[in-house]
């Protein structure tokens, strides 16, 4: 369960100057599969209901090769790794068009408590030896 999948459809708005999918494109299919994925584990309402909130530390991507208008991207996120405040977040875009994987990401981040700001334990939600 500790994993979501959701298909982007590439538009003429996310390609750069080359015609090929604009690198801050997948930033935000990030953000998006990142939110799907709270919403199965613990969603940001349930999360800020108890006073914490996902704060995002770092993001590395590899661009492995160019996806292009009008191709579908099939998106998949999981959770890859866990500590005591820390989560990991694997992620991987594969094209419809060739089958070929475009991109690969980890997103590293904590929860912190909204009044102090400060990192807490990580939530049992996310807690699971659900590992890829």
């Amino acid at each position: 369960m500790r994993e979501t999948r959701h298909s982007f459809r590439v538009m003429t708005y996310d390609i750069d100057f080359a015609g090929v999918v604009s690198n801050q494109v997948y930033v935000r299919w990030l953000e998006d599969l990142r939110n799907l994925f709270a919403d199965q584990a613990l969603s940001l309402s349930d999360a800020v209901a108890r006073g914490i909130v996902p704060v995002l530390a770092r993001t590395e991507i590899d661009y492995l090769a160019p996806a292009r208008f009008p191709d579908t991207i099939d998106g998949h996120m999981w959770l890859e790794d866990t500590g005591r405040a820390k989560w990991v977040l694997g992620a991987e875009f594969v094209s419809r068009a060739n089958g070929q994987v475009t991109a690969k990401a980890r997103q590293f981040g904590v929860f912190v408590s909204m009044e102090s700001g400060r990192p807490v334990p990580l939530p049992e939600e996310f807690r699971s030896d659900s590992h890829r």
